[in-house]
């Protein structure tokens, strides 16, 4: 039951504080599609994809009118095609991505993930050819994601699916040079990548999830931001004390987000699955991340003190979650996205944001290197030994870490881009000794697992 002073800060957050779902995520199981013929594949795909997600977007509008709570985007995750699609090339992997953001378009859904492989302990035939058609495949269609896992805590790192990855990522970049490199918007390289995250670009549905399933993203950073503010004044305040204010906030955001999904999921006649209590920023004033930390008393995001904070606001948002629902799942934390929030990207403009304080942080939140614009001459190796890194940082902290890095060809450090909507604006990043071709990266293999990797 909910206390009458809990229901009015919740209609306090919708109206004035920027609280939204920010994604309701029908999850597609794909494995009863498999045909070694490509039409039929395609025929089955589309059959299942459209039979389930048809109603989506109309249910996720018509739920979120009755509460007063907009669902700012509909989404489809879908099982790994490396997996589901093994038999096919590469350019019949690009035929399946078209045919996915033409599936996307007719049930008018923001963006479809899964266009995916799991490689972090090799590369089978079926994820060669998804790797080798990535670049084309999203710089040639507008709402297909794409990710690859290629490392784990139980496995390690696999460095040459860290290497290929490079590779590909540099030619989604050339490919989409009229867009400053959009088409790496849309790809995520993971450690210890979730089944059931309903967040793009990584998003796809996991080979132990049910056949569909609604998993819902909520997100309110200006919601934590107001409640910081709203108790500086007491004298008494102290960190252990914010903590609480961010944990009690965070159980509100969720518990409104679980309210959303599982109706729209029995709307739908789906199992509901989880809700992934990220604070994902927009680039809207008011709904950004870096307000926090001034919220906090730090000047920006970046100097001296951001890493404790964020590993504070981190810890406190899991808590809050896992106390409102039993099923928190996907990423659940803070998204510190570069170009996705307007104070994160103007403190990288700055300078109190480097690349090397932003891979520190990453240590802490939820994802890794997020939507960082980086010079379009960057070597494949330096990108490689970026990737690797965030990797490490996953695997030996048994975490979920992640890259989606932007070589913006023709641009170089403090040159501006913009990628429009969501994906927001920002400078290019500085990367020191970003044209080195050191040949760490070239030895491939596999880093091998961690000690504690050994738990059982």
């Amino acid at each position: 039951m909910f206390e009458d002073h809990e229901i009015i800060s919740t209609i306090e957050m919708v109206k004035n504080e920027n609280l939204d779902v920010r994604a309701v995520t029908l999850g597609v199981n794909l494995f009863d599609c498999i045909s070694h013929d490509l039409s039929v594949f395609k025929k089955n795909i589309r059959r299942k994809i459209i039979g389930h997600a048809d109603p989506l977007v109309e249910t996720c509008d018509r739920v979120g009118e009755k509460y007063g709570i907009e669902v700012v985007n509909k989404r489809i995750s879908i099982s790994p095609i490396a997996l589901v699609g093994a038999s096919f090339s590469a350019e019949q992997m690009v035929e399946i991505a078209h045919e996915l953001n033409d599936i996307a378009k007719t049930v008018n859904i923001d963006f479809i993930g899964g266009f995916s492989a799991l490689v972090e302990k090799g590369m089978a035939k079926g994820d060669k050819a998804l790797i080798q058609a990535i670049p084309r495949a999203l710089a040639e269609t507008q709402r297909v994601c794409a990710s690859v896992n290629v490392a784990t805590t139980k496995a390690g790192i696999n460095m040459d699916a860290v290497y290929e990855m490079s590779k590909a990522i540099k030619r989604a970049a050339e490919m989409s040079a009229d867009d400053d490199g959009l088409a790496c918007a849309k790809l995520c390289v993971f450690s210890n990548i979730p089944q059931d995250m309903p967040f793009m670009a990584g998003a796809y549905l996991g080979v132990g999830v049910a056949d569909a399933v609604i998993n819902v993203g909520v997100s309110g950073p200006g919601v934590v931001k107001r409640a910081i503010e709203r108790n500086l004044a007491d004298q008494r305040l102290t960190l252990g004390k914010v903590a609480e204010i961010i944990k009690r906030t965070a159980c509100k955001v969720t518990r409104v987000g679980e309210l959303i999904g599982r109706e729209v999921a029995d709307n739908l006649g789906i199992q509901f699955g989880v809700v992934d209590l990220s604070l994902a920023p927009t680039p809207t004033v008011g709904d950004s991340i870096g307000e926090i930390f001034q919220a906090l008393g730090l000047s920006h995001i970046g100097v001296p003190g951001s890493t404790a904070a964020l590993a504070m606001l981190n810890d406190a948002v899991k808590k809050g979650g896992a106390f409102a629902s039993s099923h928190v799942g996907g990423l659940s934390g803070a998204f510190i996205p570069v170009s996705e929030d307007l104070n994160i990207a103007n403190a990288a403009h700055r300078g109190y944001l480097s690349i090397e304080k932003l891979e520190a942080m990453t240590s802490v939140c939820s994802v890794g290197l997020d939507m960082v614009p980086v010079p379009g001459n960057i070597t494949e190796e330096t990108l490689a030994g970026m990737i690797a890194d965030e990797m490490a940082i996953g695997t030996i902290n048994a975490k979920t870490t992640a890259t989606r890095i932007i070589p913006v060809p023709g641009k170089k450090a403090g040159d501006k881009v913009y990628f429009g909507g969501l994906l927001g604006e920002a400078m290019i990043m500085d990367v020191p000794h970003s044209q080195l071709t050191d040949t760490f990266v070239t030895f491939g293999g596999r880093i091998p697992a961690p000690i504690h990797s050994l738990k059982n």
